[in-house]
């Protein structure tokens, strides 16, 4: 029997109540996250402070469900700015110990706070010197007890009916884990820039690139200037194929674009006898090179009238390069 045939013979009151198990699972995990947030204090401060004057990486470590977590922590982390990596605490007792040097800083996650595989690692940061930060929900803990910061996680019921699967507390475990990367990004500055150098690949690498990245430069732009007869503007706009020319005065300053709905507009048997000036559209629609592409498609979009090109130019609005939408369509963006 195929797969739809299936579904929708079950009965209406079994989809019910899998909604209804749905609802209540993420309205208990929803108020776990309301008890952490406000359960916080200046604890959190002193950690962030800790993970932040560390001069080598920080290293996040967990066992079983906490260490799933304890693997995405340390790819944020990494992704926002703060070198990090994760060592499974078991592997870390049989050599990886040699991974976790001086200077790197210790994040360790335990519910319970007394995870036997954690023994070794601690250890090696009280040998080291290395500051260790604990997220754990008992205050008493051997982990909370041995860190030098014990971030606690509030009681709250597991959203699994027995109470038993780790859920609302690994919930509360990432989304402290997420605290702490935002809070370091922060403090550090850092910016979109330096999010896209970490992040060349994907969508979000492409909706990071600069307008400078993608423009054409040099010879490519086509500019002349208002005293251009047509017919030599026309043979320029045939050449340069943007479907447009950027107007310049005697400064260098863009003063003015000829597009095909000027042409169009100014379509008369006189036409080629006429000067670019008189026909052109003053103050056009440009963008600077520093602009991301995203902004860029969005300046595009941003009239009812939209434009498929945009004159990147400069602070004096000196034309630096030319930018159509095919660009942003090659690497991605639109």
């Amino acid at each position: 029997m195929p797969h739809d045939a299936i579904l929708v013979d079950r009965p209406m009151t079994e989809a019910v109540c899998d909604l209804d198990v749905a609802r209540r699972v993420l309205t208990t995990e929803a108020a776990g996250l309301h008890a952490l947030a406000d359960s916080l204090d200046g604890t959190f401060a002193r950690a962030v402070e800790f993970l932040d004057v560390s001069n080598g990486r920080i290293v996040v470590t967990g066992m079983g469900k906490s260490g799933h977590v304890a693997r995405k922590i340390a790819a944020t982390l990494a992704s926002t700015g703060a070198p990090s990596l994760f060592v499974h605490p078991a592997e870390a007792s049989h050599g990886d110990l040699g991974m976790i040097v001086p200077g790197d800083a210790v994040l360790a996650l335990s519910n319970s706070g007394e995870t036997a595989e954690l023994a070794d690692l601690v250890e090696h940061c009280h040998r080291f010197g290395l500051p260790l930060v604990a997220i754990t929900a008992r205050a008493g803990s051997a982990l909370a007890k041995a860190a030098n910061v014990a971030l606690l996680l509030p009681p709250a019921a597991e959203a699994c009916p027995m109470g038993l699967a780790p859920t609302t507390s690994t919930t509360m475990q990432m989304a402290l884990g997420d605290a702490l990367a935002v809070a370091l990004l922060t403090r550090r500055g850092f910016t979109a820039q330096d999010f896209r150098q970490i992040h060349p690949g994907g969508r979000l690498g492409q909706r990071l690139r600069r307008v400078r990245d993608v423009m054409h430069t040099g010879d490519a732009i086509p500019l002349v200037t208002p005293d251009t007869g047509m017919d030599r503007a026309l043979v320029i706009m045939t050449e340069k194929r943007f479907g447009c020319l950027g107007v310049i005065g005697a400064d260098g300053v863009l003063i003015g674009i000829l597009t095909d709905g000027d042409l169009r507009r100014a379509m008369d048997p006189g036409l080629l006898t006429r000067k670019v000036g008189e026909i052109m559209t003053h103050d056009p629609r440009t963008i600077g090179p520093d602009a991301l592409a995203d902004e860029a498609l969005r300046a595009m979009n941003a009239y009812e009238r939209r434009v498929t090109t945009l004159f990147v130019v400069d602070q004096a609005r000196v034309p630096q390069g030319i930018l159509h939408v095919h660009d942003l369509l090659r690497v991605g963006q639109a």
